[in-house]
């Protein structure tokens, strides 16, 4: 539910909102709003992928209702919180840590990567080697070792002999990943592969092919497939910025500069991230609302739990009297099926499961059948419990409403199936609906607030500049 709220996470809007003079739009208890203010919350909130497109004096109210709800988080001083001051932070800094490096510093990355691969690889270059592996297990008797080297032995002199080694690889090769390519390894340098391989390896030449080489894993025959010497930093560049993108390296990179600016200003990074983001939200208008949205659609999400979510969720008591007030409006075009659709392992608990329900409240039945069925590793019973309607369960369907061909669905080892409960036109009680009530009760309950929040919060509204603004600014 946050994210409705932190709607600047799906990304930065584009608004034309360079303008010389920036009048004032609104008052919201005194508190001047610039006009580019609420541009960009309208243009944000009324893209092209908006289904609910809202005029220009349609959102006027939402956006009243949004600042005066923020006005009270302030009062309240949710915004001192350390948990929220810490997301908040969190947030913010995504998006202005990336701005303490620039293309060069990522490019200097990129060449520093590619000099250090270099020197790794050293002046042997690399080589592309393919090979046939022979196994012999670490714990292999003589036997089985005797029966490798002959086998490795066999191959070769098959290949002195013309034989394909590509062919011989597929067929022969114990090392699948290799062998469904005739055998190449692809290209390696020296310090990536197991030594007695690699030392063989880098004394063949092109074409060649050695005798079968003992290594920790096996016999190899080994053919060369080439060497070649590093590729110019400019042919390898946009893959050395894939691996840069894919690693986060660039992240890396915005972390140390972060280091380095706080330790050579004596200031926590924390203070660095404070003064970034102000200097930039002086010269980008869009970034300075961005921020402003993060700060305040968090202080949004704080208050609306507190004032309106968690009160209707909590308040039972609010939400029985609710219920009985507006019963009508809960009635159903057709009965409902309030009960039980349940599979068994044993066809015995079809019986055992209406016995243990029987005469117990509903609401309880949930954890009476987990505490005499499904207490122990093995699950005895498969139950879903609800108040159910037409189309919901297949079970339910067939059982209870009494459709032919209703689908059950399957659930393997629990062959046993049927329903226990009845079938009811009405609500009986709340909990039948509670979604739906709760949900109703949330609507009341921030309506009663939106009108508090209106006397205590007043507004004006600067008609003129109101009418300056365009739906397709």
């Amino acid at each position: 539910m946050k994210k409705l709220f932190v709607a600047i996470l799906s990304g930065i809007a584009s608004c034309a909102m360079a303008q010389e003079s920036d009048p004032v739009i609104m008052t919201i208890n005194g508190k001047p709003v610039p006009r580019s203010e609420f541009v960009y919350s309208y243009k944000k909130n009324n893209g092209e992928d908006v289904i609910d497109h809202k005029t220009v004096k349609e959102y006027v109210e939402l956006f009243v209702n949004y600042k005066r709800k923020v006005e009270a988080a302030l009062d309240a001083h949710l915004d001192t919180m350390v948990s929220y001051q810490k997301e908040f932070r969190q947030y913010r800094d995504q998006q202005i840590q990336p701005t303490l490096i620039n293309d060069a510093d990522v490019e200097q990355e990129a060449q520093n990567i590619y000099n250090n691969t270099k020197q790794r690889i050293g002046p042997d270059g690399l080589v592309n080697p393919h090979h046939i592996l022979i196994r012999v297990m670490q714990d292999a008797d003589e036997a089985d070792k005797n029966a490798a080297e002959q086998l490795a032995d066999s191959i070769y002199q098959a290949l002195t002999k013309g034989a394909d080694f590509a062919e011989l690889a597929k067929a022969k090769s114990q090392d699948p990943g290799s062998a469904q390519r005739g055998g190449d390894i692809g290209w390696i340098s020296r310090g990536q592969t197991l030594k007695n391989f690699e030392d063989a390896t880098f004394q063949l030449k092109d074409n060649e092919i050695s005798k079968p080489v003992l290594s920790e894993v096996g016999y190899h025959i080994i053919k060369m497939g080439g060497h070649k010497e590093m590729e110019p930093y400019d042919s390898l560049r946009n893959e050395i910025y894939q691996f840069i993108e894919k690693r986060n390296i660039r992240e890396a990179i915005a972390k140390n500069r972060l280091k380095d600016i706080a330790k050579t200003k004596g200031i926590s990074e924390q203070q660095v991230m404070d003064e970034r983001a102000d200097s930039i939200s002086a010269i980008d208008e869009n970034m300075k609302y961005l921020i402003k949205e993060y700060h305040d659609g968090l202080l949004l999400y704080e208050v609306c739990n507190r004032e309106v979510w968690e009160k209707a969720s909590k308040d039972t008591e609010g939400q029985e009297k609710f219920f009985k007030a507006n019963k009508k409006k809960y009635a159903w075009d057709e009965p409902r099926f309030k009960g039980i659709a349940y599979h068994t392992r044993d066809i015995k608990d079809i019986d055992a499961v209406i016995k243990s329900v029987k005469g117990k409240k509903f609401s309880e039945w949930v954890k009476i059948l987990r505490t005499t069925f499904n207490n122990d590793s093995v699950l005895r019973i498969r139950v879903e419990k609800g108040v159910f309607k037409k189309g919901d369960n297949g079970l339910v369907d067939k059982n209870e409403f009494k459709i032919a061909d209703a689908k059950v669905k399957e659930i393997k080892d629990f062959p046993n199936t049927a329903t226990f409960g009845k079938i009811i036109k009405a609500p009986e009680e709340m909990t039948d609906v509670k979604a739906m009530v709760v949900a109703d009760y949330q609507d009341v309950l921030e309506k009663e607030w939106l009108k508090k929040l209106a006397e205590r919060y007043p507004v004006k509204i600067n008609e003129e500049v109101l009418a300056t603004v365009k739906e397709n600014e």
